[in-house]
């Protein structure tokens, strides 16, 4: 994932071995389009245009009250709604790349609950609550993350722990930002997250992965690991021009060690590289429809009409490894998680910044700040505007 790895601990590596193998795959079909390819910016623009206009009318039902459930559904529809107006003429694939996820508190991510189960959960005054959803146009991916609190009084000011790991996961993705740029390296970004967190004293949490983006890819090969331990790091990579990355910042007051839950997994992607018939009626009818529409992408099994056949066809599924999992995982109960992902075009003048909502700083205090590094990083303009002036 761009963000959380499903088994984390164990399958690190050969996940990005067999990222790498699909990329190959991927990139042996056609010439690879990059940013430098006409209307290609113009598709993620389209893409992050939609993810924003979601992301914040789901934040406009953040209420105490409401049913994670109905968000999730209602953030759904309305990406569908959304791309029903653009690109009508063409022959283009769009639609979800991500299903949107409401993760509250101490579960991390992945959340996508099913109205059917007894799972779902319903916002309580002060739960901090993190929106996840993602689009893509032509295969071109605009992935968004943010993180509110919701409160009966919308006034409230956000303090304490609550606070302290909002502002970290904030504060480092907006330093982070100003790191991506051609001739710096993941590492660096890295160390920031980290000295952000040590400053609010706050964990970064392990095993997340921002990754770079690529047409039908979700997961590139290159990766900026949010949190480097003994047995999780990520191979070196300076920055290029044209690199694209779903760049995202998780934050836990726990310890960062996250553990699989006892929620049902509703979140999936296909593995392009396996194939296999499977044996049962409902199953194939379930995987021919994965393969129509989510033949690339992740999804969620809400997406499905059936859901007592979209259920038989994952568990058949995955004994066959034809689909990856995105498993539901927790902190301790009583820890707090934030989160903040934007998608980010490397380009030659600095990164340009495409999905990401700001955060509305007056509403949190702490009475910890970051270093002083790290705040003329975040005093420093993303992009760095040309002299017009001729040259004599």
């Amino acid at each position: 994932y761009m963000g959380i790895q499903s088994k984390f601990q164990f399958n690190f590596f050969t996940k990005l071995q067999s990222m790498e193998k699909v990329r190959e795959d991927v990139e042996e079909q056609a010439p690879e389009e990059t940013l430098s390819t006409p209307g290609v910016i113009d598709k993620y623009q389209d893409a992050a245009k939609i993810a924003n206009t979601v992301l914040e009318r789901v934040i406009g039902r953040v209420q105490v009250g409401s049913r994670v459930v109905d968000l999730c559904e209602f953030g759904d529809n309305q990406i569908n709604e959304e791309l029903n107006k653009i690109y009508n003429n063409k022959k283009i694939e769009k639609g979800p790349a991500f299903p949107t996820c409401i993760s509250v508190n101490e579960i991390c991510g992945h959340f996508s609950p099913l109205k059917s189960e007894g799972t779902d959960y319903i916002l309580k005054d002060g739960d901090v609550v993190k929106i996840d959803l993602g689009i893509h146009i032509d295969g071109f991916i605009a992935l968004v993350a943010h993180t509110v609190v919701a409160t009966a009084d919308t006034s409230a000011i956000v303090e304490g722990t609550k606070a302290d790991v909002i502002l970290a996961a904030y504060n480092a993705l907006q330093a982070s930002l100003r790191l991506l740029k051609p001739g710096n390296k993941n590492d660096d970004v890295t160390r920031t997250i980290s000295s952000v967190c040590e400053s609010y004293k706050v964990n970064p949490l392990e095993g997340v992965l921002s990754h770079e983006l690529k047409k039908h890819l979700i997961d590139g090969n290159n990766v900026i690991i949010n949190k480097e331990t003994f047995d999780q790091k990520a191979d070196e990579h300076e920055f290029q021009i044209n690199e694209v990355y779903a760049l995202d910042v998780i934050v836990s007051s726990g310890e960062g060690k996250p553990k699989e839950s006892e929620y049902r997994t509703t979140v999936f992607k296909r593995a392009i590289e396996k194939t296999y018939t499977l044996k049962t009626k409902n199953a194939r009818q379930f995987f021919n429809e994965v393969i129509d529409k989510y033949p690339t992408l992740c999804f969620s099994i809400r997406a499905f009409e059936d859901e007592i056949s979209a259920k038989i066809g994952v568990s058949e599924s995955l004994k066959h490894e034809l689909l990856i999992p995105y498993p539901v995982l927790i902190e301790k109960t009583g820890d707090i998680v934030a989160q903040f992902k934007v998608t980010v075009l490397v380009l030659k003048n600095g990164p340009k910044v495409i999905t990401g909502l700001p955060l509305i700083y007056e509403r949190f205090k702490s009475e910890n700040k970051v270093s002083e590094e790290v705040q003329t990083l975040l005093d420093t303009p993303l992009v760095v505007k040309k002299d017009k002036k001729k040259k004599e």
